[in-house]
């Protein structure tokens, strides 16, 4: 499987609203955090994450795809060699 395209070392901070989310973890996505569909034109082989979210809350989505917990950040992008 290929490795993912670190999108940035920080997570995105979104205040989401209920219901489905589709996480992009290919890192190609033009509409990050998010899935746009660009890792099936690419084929990238690296699939989305579905997340049902029950209720508003903020979210700190993994923005540099290497998260020990995706979709969330965990920390990871401060252990990633530069």
């Amino acid at each position: 499987m290929a490795e993912p395209k670190i999108v940035q070392r920080k997570p995105f901070v979104v205040d989401e609203q209920a219901g489905e989310k589709w996480w992009c973890a290919c890192g190609e996505s033009q509409k990050q955090p998010y899935c746009d569909g660009s890792h099936k034109r690419l084929n990238t082989g690296i699939e989305p994450i579905r997340v049902e979210i029950k209720e508003a809350t903020k979210i700190a989505w993994c923005g540099c795809k290497h998260s020990g917990n995706k979709p969330y950040c965990d920390g990871s992008h401060s252990r990633l060699p530069q």
